[in-house]
């Protein structure tokens, strides 16, 4: 029996579309498969140029466009990729099959824009995947010069029919890679938080990572202190300044309670923010600024990115757990110090001393009873140095006056070449005004200044009283002395700074060697 010529086409156009089955389902890369499917489409048909359309979340518009035939020159004359107007726009609002002689004579034609390629003959048809229509394939300029047929749009539709299939395993691939790369991310991160590591460290850390994993263009962690200490991560290729922007006009927007992820609108981009239900940790919410069409819009990005953000919050529970553990451990330490100090070896000092002044009223020389006064003057100052220990060891805060007063002797050392002996004495950082320690300070540099430029000393003492209604700052060396005519320069700021608040400054000498400082204002 004979094959008549019709049969034979048949056979041609099937083993056609075989051949393009074939070929947009040996590869699982989403990208691939979608520049594959456009491919065989074009060859299927005989179209000179072929294009897919992946249409948005919402599903009124392309935010992704595949095309074939165009060269990379021709593709950048023409600018923006189509959004999905005009005879694009048909098949959105009417997802079936559309078939035109000529392009241009459809009432929805809008034309084209500058530097388009001309085009007549037109063939579009939907791509579903489950139902849902995925995108949209276009395909224009028969081979020959003619229209399309009905023959190419049956070939057409049963490609996309299949296509959605090849498509919603290579998306399902896609998926299982991203959810083993967040999986990856989670677990490499646990183990980089592993202690001891500093809070900012993790911080950083914790943003690269969601923003490589999530190929957005930044990621921040918002932290409860306010914008000022949030942590951001911006990539290579990012525009910080429209970044940053985007960051802060989502930062002041509401967003949805009980922890739920929401997404913003916002110039050029969208926001996705993860809130994190962190109880120790002072983060509020993972952040990442990605483009339109971005993968992390879709529902299953959001939610692997919503667990991550979920890792996350318990990683740093957990480092913040096991730092207050040391640092609780370090305060009960420094607690029984300062409590064996005052209860132990003060009140020994204070015995001994105690014990020498009854001594030396019974000395009959006066050698002997200056020589144990003089012993008990040392162990005065020893127990005013002891206290001024046990106050820092009993404060926690790095801020306070008493510390700013160290602090500031330390910064001199380098240029001294000694260590100031420091002391104070009273409750410096309870009833001293801030404003007041502030001057406190000002005055101590300009004191530690003249001693280091012009005294010549080999050792210096800083002493810091405070009582019921005064405080004194004494600042004493051992250099050459006070020259015949002193030039107030920087000590008439101290001076003025002391009559401003109702108190005296006096500069003397000390023996044959030394001056002293001592600036004095009433507390009220």
């Amino acid at each position: 029996m004979g094959v008549t010529p019709t049969s034979t086409a048949l056979g041609a156009e099937a083993r056609s579309l075989l051949e393009a089955v074939t070929a947009i389902s040996s590869d699982l890369d989403l990208a691939s498969v979608l520049t594959r499917i456009v491919e065989a489409a074009t060859e299927l048909t005989g179209a000179r140029y072929g294009a897919l359309g992946v249409l948005g979340v919402d599903g009124d518009e392309l935010v992704e466009f595949v095309t074939t035939g165009l060269d990379d020159r021709t593709r950048a004359l023409i600018g923006d990729l189509p959004r999905g107007h005009g005879i694009l726009g048909v098949i959105i609002d009417d997802p079936s099959g559309l078939r035109l002689a000529d392009l241009s004579a459809h009432p929805s034609s809008v034309g084209f824009p500058p530097n388009h390629p001309p085009m007549t003959s037109f063939l579009g048809m939907p791509v579903r995947i489950r139902g849902t229509v995925f995108g949209n394939l276009y395909l224009t300029e028969k081979a020959g010069g003619g229209p399309f047929t009905e023959a190419d749009e049956g070939l057409v539709e049963e490609l996309a029919r299949t296509a959605g299939y090849v498509i919603s395993n290579a998306r399902s691939f896609a998926l299982s890679e991203r959810r083993r790369q967040w999986l990856e991310a989670s677990a490499e991160l646990a183990e980089a938080l592993q202690p001891p590591v500093q809070l900012s460290t993790a911080l950083d850390r914790i943003v690269s990572t969601a923003r490589q994993v999530s190929r957005a263009s930044a990621v921040a962690l918002w932290s409860s202190l306010g914008p000022d200490h949030d942590t951001v991560s911006l990539a290579p290729d990012a525009d910080d300044e429209h970044v940053l922007a985007c960051l802060a006009q989502a930062r002041r927007t509401e967003h949805g309670p009980g922890g739920a992820v929401t997404t913003q609108l916002v110039d050029g981009g969208t926001v996705v923010v993860v809130p994190l239900r962190s109880h120790l940790a002072p983060v509020t919410a993972l952040v990442a600024v990605v483009p339109t069409g971005s993968g992390l819009l879709d529902v299953q990005d959001r939610d692997l990115f919503a667990g991550f953000g979920d890792q996350v919050a318990l990683s740093l529970d957990r480092t913040q757990a096991l730092a207050d553990r040391q640092e609780l451990a370090l305060i009960s330490d420094r607690e029984r110090i300062a409590r064996d100090l005052h209860d132990i070896v003060i009140q020994r000092l204070f015995a001994t001393g105690l014990q020498l002044q009854g001594v030396a009223a019974m000395a009959g020389d006066g050698a002997v009873t200056d020589r144990l006064d003089r012993s008990v003057a040392d162990l005065d100052d020893t127990i005013k140095a002891i206290r001024g220990t046990i106050f820092e060891l009993q404060d926690r805060r790095g801020d306070t006056l008493r510390a700013g007063v160290r602090n500031l002797v330390k910064e001199y050392v380098p240029v001294l070449g000694f260590t100031p002996v420091v002391r104070t004495s009273g409750p410096l950082d309870t009833v001293v005004p801030a404003a007041l320690g502030a001057q406190l300070l000002a005055v101590l540099r300009e004191a530690i200044s003249n001693v280091a430029r012009h005294a010549l000393a080999d050792g210096a003492e800083v002493d810091v009283v405070v009582s019921s209604d005064l405080l004194e700052l004494r600042v004493a060396d051992d250099g050459i002395g006070l020259p015949a005519s002193v030039s107030e320069s920087g000590l008439r700021n101290a001076r003025r700074r002391a009559d401003d608040l109702g108190g005296t400054l006096e500069v003397s000498p000390v023996g044959e060697r030394g001056t002293v400082l001592v600036w004095r204002v009433p507390l009220r």
